[in-house]
């Protein structure tokens, strides 16, 4: 007989062990290796097998263990040591970066493997950057969505396919609180198509000092469709979608208004879209702004100001896009009208000119995402540059280079991946001073920690390995050659990440016999492991995976190479640990960013991977190797055969003779030496403390600054924004540089020459206060193209004459470049509110 429905009821604890409460439901304990420890102590058996889960733990503990343990005098201590050491980090003095609050969403948040909530890289870096904001004392509340079911849990047939499950979560069993007013739940509404509402709940996670909001549709007063709403993460039709991303956007900003009001707090200044699935958020607050009595233009230039948009993706077809008849059903009436209840006040048409793109049937988020921020960034060096160029065509006569996109390279939680063995080594839970110590270990115990932690993966190697084969059909009496799966003293490579097509998860396979040998060498073997989940709709990542798994299977290379089911963060804690290498070969320049290889860098792991993401700026030559790349040639195929063959060369020429070149005391001088410099100067790069202060200063403080600006004096400044931006945009067709004069130069000019430019412009009935005019300098090619530029500002010189409309303005800069050169003028809106002079996409070049 199976349960209809299943439900959680909590331990009713001593009060000698009350604090036990508040710990488990902190998330702080994911980081916190001495409370994970006490939880374990209550029944170190049940704790390995149930995850790792406080909740779970005090609902399955005895009440006559519970009772004992209250009278332990020494595991009370333990308690009480805890649960104090929460306190004083929950009561640390909050940092001051110039910001009263920030909202943050993102449809996924990866804080630990006991709330289900993610799927895969951009999940992960959420739960880090709440991680790291709480640590900092950041004033930051995440927003997101609680799906019921999670993602979904992968296993494999016996014929080695991927199968997928969707276990039920019951939000009273996870770390997870409600939000009440006056003792009553709080309920968020968001109107739907058909006169219909969609209601949804709101948990609170509680991420050490952060605040994590949670919307939850699966309650009674919602129709079985809309309940749900929330039941899958990237499941269902785009129907499902876009009212899964209108409930993340709006009703996510209905929830933190709720939350400020039930905690007291002032509402953020700042509102981050970690990528446009939660865009209509911009949407809410112009809906926000209007129903306090303001204009349209104006709402959207005080949303615009302290909004921050950052993408994830390199290539077009990884947006969120919408039909614009779908768009029209949910935001217009149901019978065509202009508006509708979800955003009174906002007519349709303007909503869908938010997401324009050139496909007028499209509705683009991520442009919308772009249009609503002020702000925005890609996620390492290189991915900027790529998003630059991607979206150049939003700002058109603009170069890539000057598109307003900058970056911020994605961080990974040290406290939370960097294995507790270095922190013992050391004596310090501080990972900075700990970056800086590493330089004093001995080599044999850097390898010892390497080698403790290689043999930990190789028992969980064969434990998980073990499970999969059950799951497959196998019985215990034909496992028994898992046992020696995996070697601790070999060479260990890990390869783990979703498995779209550009990651080329199958790269390794290219040449089978080349990797057979690679597995099988005599002398200098390597062993792999990999691990991956494709979506459940994508059947060609699905045969990528059963490729590997039909190679790992077969009984020759079987104890060297293994796929892992069901990739997750209790699974890659495992791999990042203990693995030697971690490889990485996407289709450059296609990974934004890649943080799994920073977690394997924490914990002395070596990269192999292609220059692409953060390895393209943090790659030194001395922290692991690089693969090249067939830049420039354009068959796939040509490609992929010239890539793996490089890899293939460097493993067996580089990598494995450093690993294996051993001197008289057992240990490899050469590879330790490499796992040192990559702890001392990584280890200081990658933590998301980095990450997220680099944001609070370059992008939070000053989209606060901004916020403050427009909005302060009844938002007199969105309104002169607002008009301002009217007013170019009417005169804009008007403007030109109608002539260009230059003089000074000599015959033989040389670096550092005089060059004196004369512009007349027409301002289109513009002033000279109005706009920035420059000359822009640079090598000019043989089509006339410029590149390596500077801008010199012009300064205005008056009316060419009382009777004249034209405006003239004057420079004179020394020449800064030898060999051919060029110049051109150009006329940019210039304005005190506006952040970038391309913000408003305008521009007359002459």
């Amino acid at each position: 007989m199976k349960a209809l429905r299943r439900f959680t009821v909590r331990a009713h604890l001593p009060e000698r062990l009350a604090a036990l409460g508040e710990l488990s439901t902190n998330l702080r304990w994911s980081w916190h290796g001495p409370t994970q420890d006490v939880f374990a102590a209550l029944d170190p058996g049940r704790w390995e097998e149930i995850g790792h889960d406080p909740v779970r733990i005090l609902g399955e503990v005895s009440p006559e263990r519970l009772e004992a343990l209250a009278g332990d005098a020494e595991f009370c201590g333990r308690v009480d040591a805890v649960a104090a050491d929460l306190r004083a980090y929950l009561d640390r003095p909050v940092a001051d970066f110039g910001v009263r609050g920030i909202a943050y969403f993102s449809m996924e948040f990866g804080v630990t493997e006991v709330l289900p909530n993610y799927s895969g890289g951009l999940g992960i870096l959420a739960g880090d950057h709440l991680k790291a904001a709480s640590d900092l004392g950041l004033p930051l509340i995440g927003v997101g969505l609680l799906y019921r079911s999670g993602y979904f849990r992968q296993s494999l047939t016996a014929d080695g396919w991927q199968a997928e499950r969707y276990p039920a979560l019951d939000p009273q069993g996870l770390p997870l609180r409600l939000l009440t007013a006056d003792s009553s739940p709080v309920l968020v509404h968001v109107a739907m198509p058909d006169r219909r509402v969609l209601t949804a709940r709101v948990w609170i996670a509680q991420v050490g000092r952060v605040p994590l909001l949670l919307l939850d549709t699966d309650i009674a007063a919602n129709d079985p469709d809309l309940r749900a709403v929330t039941d899958r993460l990237y499941g269902g039709d785009q129907e499902h979608r876009i009212e899964q991303e209108i409930l993340a956007g709006i009703g996510g900003v209905r929830a933190v208004r709720a939350y400020t009001a039930a905690a007291g707090l002032a509402d953020p200044e700042v509102f981050h879209m970690n990528e446009g699935h939660a865009g209509f958020l911009g949407l809410e607050r112009i809906r926000e702004y209007l129903a306090a009595g303001h204009d349209f233009d104006t709402a959207l230039a005080a949303v615009r100001a302290g909004t921050l948009f950052t993408t994830h993706t390199p290539v077009p077809a990884g947006i969120d896009r919408f039909p614009v008849s779908m768009v029209h059903r949910y935001f217009g009436g149901s019978s065509g009208e202009s508006e509708s209840p979800l955003l009174p006040g906002i007519g349709v048409d303007r909503i869908i000119a938010l997401g324009r793109e050139a496909d007028p049937t499209v509705f683009n988020m991520a442009h919308m995402g772009l249009r609503l921020a002020q702000r925005a960034n890609g996620v390492s060096r290189l991915h900027g540059a790529v998003s630059r160029d991607m979206f150049n065509p939003l700002w058109p006569g603009f170069d890539a280079a000057e598109v307003p996109i900058g970056s911020v390279t994605n961080g990974v939680h040290a406290p939370t991946w960097a294995a507790r063995e270095w922190g013992e080594l050391l004596d310090t839970a501080d990972c900075p001073g700990a970056w800086e110590r590493m330089r004093g270990l001995e080599p044999e115990q850097l390898w010892r920690i390497r080698a403790t932690l290689r043999a930990k993966l190789v028992g969980e190697v064969r434990r998980r390995l073990r499970e999969s084969w059950r799951q497959r059909g196998a019985a215990d009496a034909e496992l028994n050659w898992v046992g020696s799966v995996f070697d601790p003293e070999v060479l260990t490579v890990g390869f783990a990440r979703r498995v779209p097509t550009y990651k080329r998860l199958t790269l390794m396979l290219r040449d089978p016999r080349r990797l057979r040998d690679l597995l099988l060498d005599p002398e200098r073997p390597v062993q792999l492991v990999v691990a991956g989940k494709s979506h459940p709709a994508d059947e060609g990542g699905k045969a990528l995976i059963q490729q590997v798994v039909r190679f790992a299977d077969d009984p020759a290379v079987r104890h060297r190479i293994v796929f892992l089911p069901d990739y997750d963060i209790s699974m890659a804690r495992y791999l990042y640990w203990g693995c030697d290498v971690w490889l990485n070969n996407p289709l450059r320049p296609l990974e934004a960013c890649g943080t799994s290889g920073m977690k394997s860098a924490l914990n002395g792991g070596l990269n192999l991977s292609i220059l692409d993401g953060w390895w393209d700026e943090m790659f030194d030559g001395e922290n692991g190797w690089a693969i090249p790349t067939a830049d420039g040639v354009a068959d796939d195929e040509r490609r992929d055969d010239l890539e793996a063959t490089a890899l293939y060369e460097l493993m067996e020429r580089t990598v494995a003779p450093h690993f294996y070149d051993r001197g008289a005391d057992g240990i490899p001088a050469r590879w330790v030496e490499m796992v040192r410099h990559t702890l001392h100067t990584l280890g200081p790069k990658v933590p998301a403390d980095r990450m997220v202060r680099e944001y609070a200063e370059r992008y939070y403080a000053p989209a606060a600054a901004a916020c403050r600006q427009v909005t302060d004096a009844d938002l007199g400044g969105a309104r002169e924004i607002a008009e301002y931006r009217r007013r170019v945009e009417d005169a804009w067709p008007g403007v030109r540089v109608v002539q260009v004069d230059a003089a000074g130069l000599p015959d033989t000019p040389v670096i550092g020459a005089r060059l004196s430019l004369t512009a007349r412009v027409d301002l289109g009935g513009l002033g000279p206060a109005d706009v920035t005019v420059q000359a822009v300098l640079g090598r000019v090619s043989p089509e006339d193209d410029l590149s390596d530029t500077t801008a010199v500002a012009m300064s205005p010189a008056g009316r060419e004459s009382a009777e004249s409309a034209l405006e003239v303005f004057t420079a004179d800069t020394p020449v800064p470049l030898s060999g051919a050169v060029g110049y051109t003028v150009r006329v940019l809106p210039s304005h005190e509110l506006l952040a970038t002079p391309a913000e408003l996409g305008r521009v007359a070049n002459a």
